[in-house]
């Protein structure tokens, strides 16, 4: 990795510096830190953290947050690290794999525990050419394993909080240890009309309530892209420039 740019993220409250070429964060880390429900004070483990773009997000919109995030890749966990000192964040960065968790994160759990896994299943589609990049969309750990390593590091009433496309949806369900219940699931609609591609997917360790599958949230205003100007609802606008809030219905 050797040319990286400098990105804004809510309105330049948060100042990322992340790759040139391969994976770059968009709005998807933005939306996951908009959604957890964490309250001054707690603790949040960022599994796959890239360079650390949802976690510290959720740092400025909540404040005086205990960050922790793993990363596979050196190059992009460096990054995260700069990243953390640069927002002043309390942020720890552990490379290494989930699938192996390394011994700093092994016996420690935490009352949040959130991820923006890979997307897409290499069985049914075709790898990119840059490795940073197929690295952190490619599925190459399976999605239930990125559950289960989620679940066990959830504290007690913790909260688990996903961000993932909405045909994967069956395959969080089933892959969900039992031990967390409590599931909501918020599906994001690009507009009107339009069915879902993304979801949250929030979980409680030990919760007891049903299930809740909310009405869309529409991320665009029209029924189709009209001209370049940014056309977010204003929902989503608050939450990408302003740092607001994604909260899913008690």
């Amino acid at each position: 990795m050797t040319q990286t740019t400098e990105n804004d993220y809510l309105g330049g409250r948060v100042k990322i510096t992340q790759p040139a070429v391969g994976y770059r964060a968009g709005v998807d880390p933005v939306l996951l830190a908009a959604s957890v429900p964490a309250v001054p004070g707690q603790t949040v483990l960022e599994l796959g953290t890239g360079v650390g773009t949802a976690a510290l997000c959720l740092e400025a919109r909540v404040g005086g947050l205990s960050l922790t995030g793993l990363e596979l890749q050196p190059e992009y966990a460096a990054l995260a690290r700069a990243n953390g000192r640069r927002n002043g964040a309390e942020f720890e960065v552990v490379t290494g794999d989930l699938a192996a968790m390394p011994a700093a994160l092994k016996q420690r759990t935490f009352d949040h525990v959130i991820a923006n896994p890979p997307y897409f299943d290499r069985a049914a589609g075709f790898a990119a050419t840059d490795s940073g990049r197929e690295t952190a969309m490619g599925e190459a750990t399976p999605l239930s394993v990125w559950l289960q390593v989620a679940a066990k590091r959830v504290a007690p009433k913790g909260f688990l909080t996903f961000i993932h496309r909405a045909e994967r949806l069956a395959d969080l369900l089933i892959a969900l240890p039992s031990a967390m219940g409590s599931i909501q699931v918020q599906p994001l609609q690009p507009r009107h009309g339009r069915d879902a591609q993304l979801l949250i997917l929030r979980a409680r360790h030990s919760g007891r309530a049903k299930l809740r599958l909310h009405a869309p949230i529409r991320m665009h205003e029209g029924d189709e892209h009209a001209s370049d100007a940014e056309d977010y609802t204003p929902q989503i606008r608050n939450i990408l420039r302003f740092g607001g809030s994604l909260p899913m219905p008690d």
